[in-house]
């Protein structure tokens, strides 16, 4: 088995023959999807996705990938090939379109409609080109043959795509189930895939997150029992939270709500855009008047009202947390029930536990996967896995999306398949792997960070940052104000201590004013004077002193002022 080294070295130059594929984001995390292929200097891209910020990072909205090896080549992109609308595959491509807004952006039709109402926000125009299932586009994208088949997910619409180039071919899955009895009615096409493989797979993507689940995913019909016992039983109103693009799901709890004569309000802007782009296109099927205003709504009896909202990861600014810090206007109490309609992202356990607990203080009655079964997952588990390795018997196999343990467990599934582990390629971000001869191979490996945006601002936000904000909030701050006498270098006057972030006795600081007196003395006497050099030392002596003195480690603001 191919393991990604730390230590590999920037890649040699790309053989005439070979095709490099570069994954950016989305191996050893669940998100920020973002492949890109190379082959005769142009570059193909598969997705661009976020990644959502966890506890240790706060401030920041979302992770982008790391577009820097691909910056100075913007004009060698032929296309962004959009697998399905999920965040974590089309979230980063307005970042991307600003770099160049001209980039084609191939995908489905309702992945096209949802990236092009997100693109509004941003107010990029871009180029859509719309493909479905069994489309082949040859000679439109430079080198790459593209070729797309229907695959089953959470979301409709979903494609898998082979890449046909001169080095062989490449399939990559995108996410994807095996579910026989989807609600759309539209399974992922073994066929195809069987197809492809009788020409020869030579190198397979295929999605990691559930390698590590046995057996087969649960068919999305399965749900239908337990949703509906929930409105039939809930005395009061039903709030259900789901992500904003989770048709299936919210066409479940539509068909409910008709059914138990409640009509339905959508709370959230992503989810009320999401909702209204899959009902106009089709997707989702609303009953005539079901869907009202949410002031109408609050006008029903309790037993009549049903509420659809975001925030089923626990997301601090979406609408379910904010009922359960009790920061929204819908007020959640006694009688009514919560229907948390999805799973669990890891690193989000804490916060979706926190939302559970304040929504339980206020009487709510919680129904989520723990203890109902209202959920189920989007992606293959192993037997599926298995499944696919035995029908598509690819050439080699690099196991994508997911932490570093499912892409590993997805790599012992392909080589117990027979898959020899030379030909199991175990990648993380920025490696870079060569198809040449037949044969997939770590190369070297590329700069691949997160890029952290805060607001308006992109990339400005570092890990140095980020270790200051935690730092503020863990451990408080001293802003240390210092008058220094310019011609001896001593102090004017007894240096001021403004401590904000942690309670400390009146007159704690008093024995810091000897350590500034120090530091200054040993400045002079090494003929330091510049205001810039001493903040510094000032900053590292008191850090030191305080973390004797209070056995923590603040945040220490120098600033030196010549008198």
């Amino acid at each position: 088995m191919s393991h990604p080294h730390p230590e590999l070295q920037k890649p040699p130059s790309l053989p005439s023959n070979g095709l490099r594929i570069v994954p950016l984001g989305g191996l050893g995390e669940i998100g920020r999807n973002m492949t890109v292929f190379e082959q005769s200097g142009k570059l193909l891209i598969v997705d661009c996705g976020v990644l959502f910020p966890e506890e240790h990072q706060p401030g920041v909205d979302v992770i982008l990938p790391d577009f820097s090896w691909i910056r100075d080549r913007l004009d060698k992109i032929v296309g962004i090939v959009l697998t399905h609308g999920h965040e974590d595959h089309i979230g980063g491509v307005p970042y991307l379109l600003r770099e160049r807004a001209d980039i084609p952006v191939i995908g489905s039709r309702l992945t096209l409609a949802l990236i092009k109402e997100k693109l509004k926000e941003h107010r990029i125009v871009p180029k859509l080109h719309e493909v479905k299932e069994g489309d082949r586009e040859q000679g439109r994208y430079g080198p790459f043959d593209l070729e797309f088949v229907a695959v089953n997910h959470s979301i409709p619409d979903g494609l898998a795509v082979a890449i046909r180039t001169k080095a062989g071919m490449v399939v990559h899955t995108g996410d994807f189930k095996m579910d026989q009895f989807p609600l759309d009615k539209r399974i992922t096409d073994l066929r195809g895939f069987s197809r492809l493989a009788d020409e020869g797979i030579d190198l397979l993507l295929i999605d990691s997150t559930n390698a590590e689940v046995p057996g087969f995913t649960t068919s999305e019909r399965d749900l239908i029992p337990a949703i509906e016992q929930v409105f039939r039983t809930a005395p009061r109103r039903v709030i259900v939270s789901s992500f904003a693009s989770h048709v299936h799901r919210i066409q479940q709890v539509l068909d409910q709500s008709h059914a138990h004569g409640r009509k339905v309000a959508f709370v959230g802007r992503s989810m009320v855009r999401n909702m209204g782009v899959a009902e106009d296109l089709g997707y989702l099927k609303v009953p005539q008047g079901l869907i009202v205003p949410l002031a109408q709504l609050e006008k029903l009896p309790a037993n009549k009202a049903t509420l659809i909202c975001t925030g089923s990861q626990g997301e601090p600014l979406a609408a379910l947390s904010r009922m359960a810090s009790r920061d929204h206007k819908i007020r959640v109490g006694e009688g009514d029930t919560v229907l948390m309609a999805s799973s669990v992202i890891p690193g989000n356990e804490n916060a979706i536990s926190n939302v559970i607990n304040g929504l339980t203080r206020w009487g709510a009655n919680v129904v989520h996967k723990g203890n109902a079964k209202v959920h189920v997952s989007g992606h293959a588990s192993a037997g599926e896995l298995v499944y696919c390795y035995n029908l598509m018997t690819p050439g080699n196999v690099m196991p994508v999306h997911g932490e570093y343990r499912h892409l590993r467990a997805n790599a012992d599934l392909a080589i117990a398949t027979g898959i020899h582990p030379d030909r199991v390629v175990l990648a993380e971000d920025g490696v870079v792997v060569d198809l040449v001869k037949g044969r997939a191979k770590v190369v070297g490996k590329v700069a691949a960070g997160n890029v952290y945006v805060d607001g308006q601002v992109v990339g400005g936000v570092t890990e140095a940052t980020l270790k200051d904000r935690r730092t503020l909030a863990e451990e408080g701050v001293v802003t240390v104000l210092a008058i220094v006498d310019a011609d001896t270098g001593e102090l004017a006057d007894p240096p001021d201590f403004l401590v904000r972030g942690f309670e400390h006795e009146r007159g704690a600081f008093d024995p810091a004013v000897a350590v500034v007196e120090k530091t200054l003395a040993r400045a002079a006497a090494d003929g330091i004077g510049d205001s810039y050099r001493l903040e510094q030392m000032i900053g590292r002596d008191v850090s030191r002193w305080a973390q004797r003195a209070f056995r923590r480690t603040p945040l220490i603001i120098p600033i030196v002022i010549d008198a």
